[in-house]
C-alpha cells in the first residue's frame, strides 16, 4: 500500500507540460506517479517516454488508445484513418518504445492508503478508448462498471482530456484532465490522491516559451500549428463535451 499518488494523463509527447508538472513538490514526493494512458502520440514522443523512464519505479504507466494506436502504426497496421502526427511520432519509436507500449497494462489497481483498492484507467476500466463524461446518466455508469469489484470504491481515469470528480452511485470518479493536450483550460492538469483526499491540481506554465521549445526540438513540420492549438487549449470544454458526448451512449448532448 502506498501513501500518496500523483496522477498525470494524456501527455501527447509535450515535453515542456510533462517537465512542469514533475517539477511540482508534491509530484516529486509522491510515493507513486501513476500515468494513466496516451503518452507519446505527439510531436516529441521518444523525449517523453526517455523522462518517463528515468522516474524508475515510481512511475506506473497505464495503456491508453493512443499508445495502442502507435504501436500498430509502427508495426504497419490500421494506418488508413490516422492522425498524420501520430503516423509521424510512430516513425520516430525504437524497437524499445514500441515494446514498452505494446506491454502497458490496462487497467492497474492500485491499494493507496485512505482510498481502498484504486483503478486506474484510461478511457473506463473495461476498454482504454470508452468515453464516459461528468455528466453522463447513471444507466451508462452501470453498465461500464457491471464487472468492477465491489471493493473498489474510486476510479481514476483519463481519455478526454478535461478534469472532474463525481460520486457515481457511492463510487468517486476523477479524471486527471490533460498534461499536453488540455480542452478548456490552459496549464498541465494532475491529480494526487493522500490523506483519503483527492486535489485536483493545475500547474501554470508559459505557453509560449513551451511552444517554441517544442518547435525547436521536435522534427515535425506541422509543428507550431499543432503545438499553438493544444498547449494554448484552443478547443474549449463546451466544444470537447459536445463531440464526445454522443460516444457515451446519449441520444442528445
Amino acid at each position: 500500500m502506498v501513501a500518496s499518488v500523483a496522477v498525470l494523463s494524456d501527455i501527447h509527447g509535450v515535453l515542456p507540460a510533462l517537465e512542469a508538472v514533475l517539477a511540482e513538490p508534491e509530484v516529486m514526493a509522491a510515493d507513486r506517479i501513476v500515468v494513466t494512458g496516451d503518452h507519446a502520440a505527439g510531436p516529441q514522443p521518444v523525449e517523453v517516454l526517455d523522462r518517463l523512464r528515468e522516474l524508475g519505479d515510481r512511475a506506473v504507466l497505464v495503456r491508453g488508445n493512443a499508445d495502442r494506436d502507435l504501436v500498430a502504426f509502427a508495426r504497419g497496421e490500421g494506418v488508413e484513418d490516422a492522425w498524420e502526427i501520430d503516423l509521424w511520432a510512430a516513425r520516430q519509436l525504437r524497437d524499445e518504445d514500441v515494446k514498452l507500449l505494446a506491454d502497458l497494462p490496462h487497467p492497474v489497481t492500485m491499494e493507496v492508503e485512505g482510498f481502498g483498492k484504486v483503478v486506474f484507467c484510461h478511457g473506463t476500466p473495461r476498454d482504454d478508448n470508452e468515453v464516459v463524461l461528468v455528466d453522463t446518466r447513471l444507466e451508462r455508469w452501470a453498465e461500464v462498471f457491471a464487472d468492477l469489484p465491489g471493493d473498489v470504491r474510486t476510479v481514476v481515469c483519463g481519455h478526454t482530456h478535461m478534469p472532474y470528480m463525481r460520486l457515481v452511485d457511492e463510487r468517486l470518479v476523477v479524471n486527471a484532465g490533460s498534461i499536453g493536450m488540455p480542452y478548456g483550460r490552459t496549464g498541465g492538469h494532475w491529480l494526487l490522491l493522500r490523506d483519503g483526499q483527492v486535489q485536483i491540481r493545475r500547474t501554470p506554465f508559459d505557453l509560449d516559451d513551451a511552444v517554441e521549445s517544442v518547435v525547436r526540438r521536435s522534427g515535425y513540420h506541422d509543428c507550431r500549428s499543432w503545438a499553438e492549438h493544444y498547449i494554448h487549449a484552443v478547443t474549449t470544454d463546451a466544444e470537447a463535451v459536445t463531440a464526445f458526448g454522443p460516444r457515451d451512449g446519449r441520444t442528445a448532448c
